[in-house]
């Protein structure tokens, strides 16, 4: 059984075929954006309606508003960390020479 050299030229081929020939799966980044900022809008919402039920005596146990309420903040804090490193990144790279 012959054992046979592998070359720089072979590995370096194969790993570009293979790399052309995936495409990245999933959403593009701007869509995944748009439904976390959608998603936020929706929570900080329920928020409200869950204080406006509380405030007019309807059938809202304090409980659950303070939770929707948490939720909403909790959504909003990491909302506005991931737009700080939005805005690092774009700076950083704007800062960049070319």
């Amino acid at each position: 059984m012959a054992i046979q050299a592998i070359g720089p030229g072979k590995i370096g081929a194969s790993a570009q075929a293979t790399s052309l020939q995936q495409k990245p799966e999933g959403k593009p980044f701007i869509e995944t954006l748009k439904e976390s900022l959608a998603q936020v809008n929706s929570l900080q919402k329920d928020a409200g309606t869950a204080v406006g039920d509380l405030t007019t005596g309807k059938n809202q146990e304090i409980h659950q508003t303070m939770i929707a309420i948490e939720k909403a903040d909790v959504s909003f804090q990491m909302m506005m960390q991931v737009r700080n490193k939005i805005l690092s990144a774009y700076e950083e790279i704007s800062r960049m020479q070319i």
